[in-house]
């Protein structure tokens, strides 16, 4: 496979190498050593989840508070997306900015992303599935919500008609106001998650 770092540090892209045959193809999704070389830290999984879409659907940016904080892999298994990571660490180079992907149930295209970035998509097909392995388990109350359409973002979805949200996303704030709020990561805490303790080898 190949990991390929994207715009916003701690964001990657995972393409993987399929083998084809007479029966159709098989590929590795991720592989445990390969991943946490690529990322500079070991990556554990500690909750499985699933979403499914329908055409038009608009889902997030989703981020985890710290602590816990939740890093991710996300996949889509069925029809396709736009895929979107936002980086919500205050203090980081990259605040504000994104990085997209396109992912579809052929390609096998994934994202891992670090703690303290959040993450949405755009479903462009009807029963679009989306995998995410989560390397913390959900905490209620620790979700971080932020406005997709958000004008200051100026994120990319190519809109052609309003799109489908739940009332949780529409009414989310844009970044500005969950930085005023103090909800968002700082950016040291995140890195410090995987720096070494001092005194340790």
């Amino acid at each position: 496979m190949k990991i390929s770092p994207t715009q916003v540090p701690g964001a990657f892209q995972v393409t993987p190498e399929k083998l084809y045959d007479n029966r159709g193809h098989f590929y590795e999704a991720v592989r445990a050593e390969v991943l946490a070389e690529a990322i500079g830290t070991p990556f554990s999984v500690a909750q499985v989840n699933y979403s499914v879409s329908a055409k038009n659907t608009l889902r997030g940016i989703h981020g985890t508070t710290l602590p816990p904080g939740q890093a991710k892999l996300v996949s889509c298994v069925r029809g396709a997306v736009l895929d979107i990571v936002v980086d919500l660490r205050v203090g980081s180079p990259t605040f504000g900015h994104h990085a997209v992907t396109y992912q579809d149930e052929e390609s096998g295209v994934a994202v891992y992303l670090a703690e303290g970035l959040g993450h949405g998509f755009l479903a462009l097909t009807d029963d679009t599935c989306m995998n995410y392995l989560c390397s913390e388990v959900y905490v209620p109350g620790t979700m971080i919500d932020v406005d997709a359409l958000d004008p200051a973002l100026a994120l990319p979805w190519n809109l052609t008609e309003p799109p489908i949200r739940s009332a949780k996303d529409a009414a989310a704030p844009t970044l500005a106001e969950a930085e005023a709020r103090g909800v968002l990561p700082r950016y040291e805490d995140c890195i410090a998650l995987h720096s070494p303790v001092p005194g340790t080898p």
